[in-house]
């Protein structure tokens, strides 16, 4: 499995359009964060996990040339702007995209993206199946690739996070109960959010974050959903413990 990360900036990105703090103005490319979202390779597969407004220059930067299914946690407009754009995959691959997500974000798709899957259709507009995720029920998308729904919170927002074998990626949470928690046993690689330094009410802050890998215990951990507010990034990542490190939009992991 390889998983890149396509963006790990907040809603707002880094740069913040008119900010002039020393993050927005720094010249460390692993300081420009565009909105969160990561592409999973494996077996041959491309899985997406959250489709936002930068989708079309992350397929552009990562030279993405299929998509076999979509995964979104939530939908926040930042994890899901970018869905017009699936019909590039949807000329190439002759086929309705695959998108799997919880009721309330189907739901919202529908009402906000009604062009797309209304009767009778105009030519050329983007092509989706949804596919409801629910909370106990492991699914498989791509034919053969298992994935375990984590159910969090977003403040009083119920959204998902997903498990594909030994990696784990969750984000724009800020609450996971016990029940859920033990889903994430034996993660070896983790993703999760932290959005700054300083508590927030409805992100995981850092040293919740940091908690959180803590019972996890895995390998490896990355923070993602990361804002200008938590500091530059090659002076936050020498401060974590030593199997935890900051993503930046770019980064490749194998595992």
């Amino acid at each position: 499995m390889k998983v890149t990360f396509l963006g790990t900036g907040t809603s707002q990105g880094v740069p913040v359009i008119a900010c002039r703090c020393r993050v927005c103005a720094s010249g460390d490319s692993r300081d420009k964060r565009l909105r969160t979202s990561a592409l999973v390779e494996i077996g041959g597969k491309n899985i997406l996990i959250d489709i936002g407004p930068d989708f079309r220059e992350q397929m552009l930067r990562a030279r993405t040339m299929h998509l076999d299914a979509i995964l979104i946690t939530h939908h926040h407009r930042d994890h899901v702007a970018g869905i017009d754009d699936i019909r590039s995959f949807n000329y190439v691959q002759n086929k309705p995209m695959d998108i799997y997500s919880g009721p309330i974000t189907l739901d919202v798709l529908q009402r906000d993206y009604h062009y797309i899957f209304e009767k009778h259709q105009f030519s050329g507009l983007p092509e989706a199946n949804l596919h409801s995720v629910e909370t106990d029920k492991p699914f498989y998308v791509a034919d053969n690739i298992l994935v375990t729904p984590i159910a969090v919170m977003h403040k009083d927002l119920p959204i998902f996070g997903y498990r594909i074998g030994d990696f784990s990626y969750i984000t724009d949470a800020n609450y996971i109960s016990d029940e859920e928690m033990a889903k994430l046993q034996g993660t070896k690689t983790l993703v999760i959010n932290a959005l700054r330094k300083e508590k927030h009410f409805s992100h995981y802050c850092l040293p919740e974050a940091l908690d959180v890998i803590r019972r996890i215990n895995p390998e490896k951990a990355y923070l993602t959903h990361i804002s200008h507010m938590m500091g530059p990034h090659a002076e936050v990542g020498t401060r974590l413990p030593a199997n935890v490190h900051l993503a930046y939009d770019g980064l490749t992991i194998e595992l």
